[in-house]
């Protein structure tokens, strides 16, 4: 009696199936235009060698714009920069990659093989006939006879390199001086400001489960910047003293429950800005690691593994808030020298 069933919906008669299924071989092969018509294929070529002469001109882009538009101080002078290097490198990466694979799809031998399963220790038959297949690939490529596209196809690749190892090479003489690292701009008596406006912050001013985004005051005259902003800014956040878990060596760090943190996360330095009121906890966007700050700024959850440095605060004798100090340690999730 046959085995039946009705699993695609239809009855399946298991006893007549075939033991095995005969090999059905190879689909016929179907001629390219390049293959029979030689216009053709020189048309390719010539399209190849093309791209590839693109490609070239690509990172020479790059290169002129690093030198040509150099970043300056200013968010849309770096916007500008950035953006024409990342063209110039996206013409110069993107034209070769198309060459490659319409050279391959064009021109390179398109006729199916079949390479059976060997053991994976290979006799010397079988490396003498690996070693014949890459001549072979190499042959079949016809640079021998394309010198135009070998030409262009050398001088991308020679090129494209170029694109991310000049300004690499320009950074790796710039400034060595790592222990302006280790400070900021905040000091004792410097006033807390809002950002980007500037305005100083009165602690009146800040109400129980607000977070306020903060810059040192003075910001705009120093020389970088962007480079003292990165290093500087700082979010404020007020609470209920209450629900303060403080350190005895911290206890006047905070000023009537305002407490005020690095933004830069101590894992890869994304900037933490998303604050839960209910559970005063802060997230990185990132890489979600999470800081308790009712508790010190301490880790958690995620990756990092340093609470974030706190910047002590107090008020001066209008009422605004000001800086204690500096921070106490190096901010930021890596530094020299640092003690985990």
């Amino acid at each position: 009696m046959s085995d039946e069933s009705t699993e695609v919906g239809l009855p399946v008669d298991r006893n007549r199936l075939p033991e095995r299924f005969e090999n059905p071989g190879l689909p016929e092969h179907h001629a390219r235009l390049t293959d029979t018509d030689p216009a053709a294929e020189k048309r390719a070529a010539r399209i190849i060698t093309g791209l590839f002469g693109l490609s070239a001109l690509g990172t020479i882009g790059a290169l002129v714009a690093y030198f040509a538009v150099p970043p300056g101080e200013t968010v849309a002078s770096i916007r500008l920069s950035t953006l024409l290097i990342g063209l110039g490198l996206a013409v110069a990466f993107g034209a070769a990659g198309i060459a490659a694979i319409h050279w391959s799809k064009a021109l390179m031998n398109d006729h199916e093989k079949v390479e059976y399963r060997h053991p994976q220790a290979s006799d010397r038959a079988t490396r003498e006939e690996a070693v014949a297949m890459l001549k072979e690939g190499a042959e079949d490529t016809n640079l021998s006879r394309r010198g135009a596209l070998k030409g262009a196809m050398i001088s991308a690749l020679a090129l494209a390199p170029l694109g991310f190892a000049v300004p690499l090479i320009g950074s790796v003489g710039g400034d060595w001086n790592v222990s302006k690292f280790r400070h900021t701009m905040w000091k004792q008596g410097l006033r807390l400001t809002h950002d980007p406006s500037g305005e100083p912050i009165k602690a009146s001013d800040v109400t129980v489960g607000s977070a306020v985004h903060v810059i040192p005051d003075g910001l705009s005259e120093v020389e970088d910047v962007l480079e003292e902003k990165a290093k500087a800014v700082v979010l404020l956040i007020r609470m209920d003293p209450r629900d303060l878990k403080e350190a005895d060596d911290r206890k006047d760090w905070s000023y009537q429950g305002i407490v005020a943190y690095s933004k830069i996360c101590t894992h890869v330095g994304c900037p933490v800005a998303l604050y839960e009121q209910q559970t005063h906890h802060l997230l990185c966007p990132c890489h979600q690691s999470t800081f308790d700050i009712a508790d010190g700024a301490k880790v958690v959850f995620g990756p990092a593994d340093r609470p974030l440095p706190q910047l002590p605060i107090t008020v001066d004798d209008e009422g605004y808030l000001v800086a204690q100090s500096d921070f106490h340690e190096p901010i930021g999730p890596s530094f020299w020298e640092r003690l985990k």
